[in-house]
């Protein structure tokens, strides 16, 4: 929870849901969109925008483009559904994905303080009610079948593990909610993720330092003859537990029929700090609370030590060979193809959506910039300073637009734990994000660890793939910074840049060796502070592809040329901030490390080596279109 300038209180949150999305794409994301929307509106929060941060294996493949469009059209089919724009995330393409993608997704939310709800219960001797969809047999197990490795019989098997969504009752619970909290009737709420009810009562109570006692018999169902492990732990989507006064049950209860949604009494809280389960009249469960929430060990996983840099061994490729390789690669190209499936007007506050650096929001005082994303290939080339960079990049990308970071939450997505290389990579990443945090002064909010992103077909883990989603504030969306170059004679000039071409794609697709670039934060912190203010056309924040991918991108954008002055590795390397100005002298002496690189002008794209008209480099970035839906 973060407090914007405006007084408004705002609700982020982040969560993955790799291997249900393996198994079942459709019903695996839509129910990852459904899920961490709930998880802000138990916070008595209009959900507002989500963003949503892919990872696939390459699409040449059959499974992966299949994989890739139903991931897709379950975040489209929910989002649009239930009325929450998709206004930003990114898509990386990666041989490490294959067998198991990666689908994290990012909501936010606001609040008025007087309606803010938290997650542990009050106190004993109130009412827990359970509010929305039925309850079956779907999602059983989903928390466990996380922790697994993928392989066939895993998918199989583990079908049953994938929660189906509703996205309509999804739009009922989100009003019956609203109206809930509005009417003050919510001591507390949380929604049943992992674990289900189980997880949701006891982490509700536990938080709050009471015990409970629960009829699993009342509970809601919508199958016959469930037991009593299965009712307590099916993750059955689309249901909220609230805790109500027991005098105000009833208002409960007719908020609900408003909206028409199953509602029932389960249980209530006590005094003492045990978990009591109840079914027909017998406990079937009879627990020390303190002990069923926190009773999971500490482990101080083995670590294998720092690999060190590699030699810098760049491949001789000629540069317009590689620049054309580079836009048409689809980590690099438009994701033109996604975004289009999505509603990212709906809510009629989207000002700048998705396809740009961040997408900027407008609130009834001032304005909210959301980035989403992170560069699995990067941390892998070096996990420490890799996960400083991701953050620092998407801090950039706000900056890019005009926003000031106000703070981020993080999905850390890893391999298994019990290997000393994984744990490594898990160890370094974390603490490099942790050092970028403090030093750029944005504070982590929240976040999701999933581990256990490996599988047979591959016979390794997915790279290190830490994303975050990072939120800003600006005074006024009417002043952010475009990124399309629209006039000639404009002066480019590079802040932050690198020569640095470790983790880049340049490498990816074309071989070679180079160690990350370097992270000074205290120059990222400068950059991040001075950007907003700059007398700036355009900007662009360089990410996959380089400094020829941010410059190209801006012009097609526009639609006016440019001739970059940059040869060998800096023409490649993704770090730092590309600003296009007519006052070039005032934006080289306030930003850090900034330097002319180029100017606008024609109807090209070329520099030293290469050359290249805007139609065809637009035709290049359109490439994912062109792969997903081939001609005929």
């Amino acid at each position: 929870m973060l407090r914007l300038p405006s007084g408004e209180l705002l609700a982020i949150g982040i969560e993955s849901h790799n291997h249900p999305s393996y198994v079942d794409p459709h019903n695996g994301a839509a129910t990852g969109v459904g899920g961490i929307v709930r998880d802000v509106l138990s916070m008595g929060a209009r959900p507002v925008a989500l963003g949503d941060p892919l990872r696939f294996g390459p699409l040449g493949d059959e499974k992966n483009r299949y994989l890739l469009e139903h991931v897709v059209e379950g975040i489209s089919s929910y989002g649009n559904s239930i009325g929450v724009p998709v206004v930003t995330g990114d898509l990386e393409v990666n041989g490490s994905y294959q067998g198991n993608p990666l689908v994290n997704v990012t909501c936010i939310g606001l609040v008025s303080e007087e309606r803010l709800v938290r997650g542990r219960a009050t106190g004993p001797g109130n009412s827990l009610v359970l509010l929305g969809s039925s309850t079956g047999r779907d999602g059983l197990g989903g928390a466990s079948f996380a922790s697994r490795e993928l392989d066939e019989e895993a998918e199989e098997e583990s079908q049953p593990s994938v929660q189906i969504g509703d996205p309509f009752t999804e739009r009922l619970l989100i009003e019956a909610c609203r109206e809930i909290t509005r009417r003050r009737l919510a001591l507390s709420m949380r929604d049943l993720g992992a674990a289900g009810l189980g997880g949701a009562s006891s982490e509700l109570c536990h938080a709050g330092s009471v015990g409970l006692e629960i009829h699993l018999d009342r509970v809601h169902q919508r199958e016959e003859g469930m037991a009593p492990w299965e009712i307590l732990v099916s993750e059955s989507q689309e249901r909220m537990l609230v805790e109500v006064e027991p005098g105000r049950v009833e208002e409960v209860r007719e908020v609900a029929e408003k909206y028409d949604l199953p509602c029932v009494e389960v249980g209530r809280t006590t005094k003492d700090h045990r978990y009591r389960a109840i079914f027909e009249g017998r406990v079937v469960c009879d627990v020390d609370l303190d002990l069923l929430v926190e009773g999971a060990s500490m482990y101080d996983r083995e670590k294998a030590e720092r690999v060190s840099p590699p030699e810098r061994r760049p491949p001789d490729v000629p540069t317009e060979d590689a620049v054309r390789s580079l836009l048409a690669s689809p980590n690099v190209a438009g994701k033109g193809w996604v975004h289009s499936q999505y509603d990212h007007d709906v809510q009629v506050r989207t000002v700048t959506g998705p396809g740009d650096d961040a997408a900027v929001l407008r609130l009834d005082e001032g304005g909210l910039v959301f980035s989403a994303g992170g560069n699995g290939f990067l941390v892998k080339a070096d996990p420490l300073r890799g996960g400083a960079l991701v953050l620092a990049e998407h801090c950039r990308r706000v900056a890019a637009m005009g926003g000031t970071p106000l703070g981020f939450v993080d999905c850390l997505n890893f391999g298994s734990p019990e290997r000393p290389g994984v744990f490594r990579e898990f160890s370094d990443a974390v603490q490099g994000m942790a050092e970028a945090a403090a030093d750029l002064n944005v504070p982590v909010l929240g976040g999701n660890v999933s581990f256990y992103n490996e599988s047979e077909e591959k016979g390794t883990a997915v790279n290190p793939s830490p994303t975050v989603g990072v939120v800003g504030w600006m005074e006024d969306p009417a002043d952010r910074t475009e990124s399309a170059v629209t006039e000639e004679g404009l002066t480019l000039a590079l802040a932050g840049g690198s020569e640095r071409l470790g983790g880049s794609e340049f490498l990816r697709l074309h071989g070679g060796t180079d160690e990350a670039p370097g992270v000074d934060l205290k120059a990222e912190r400068e950059l991040v502070e001075k950007l907003p203010a700059v007398d700036a056309e355009a900007t662009r924040c360089v990410s996959r592809g380089g400094v020829v991918s941010a410059v190209t991108k801006m012009c097609v954008a526009g639609g006016t040329g440019a001739t970059i002055d940059l040869t060998g590795p800096g023409l490649f390397a993704e770090r730092g901030v590309v600003v296009a100005t007519g006052e070039p002298d005032t934006v080289l002496d306030a930003l850090p490390e900034a330097r002319p690189i180029g100017e606008t002008g024609g109807d090209a794209v070329e520099g030293p080596g290469f050359s290249l008209h805007l139609d065809e480099a637009r035709e290049l970035l359109s490439s994912l279109t062109g792969v997903m839906r081939p001609a005929g």
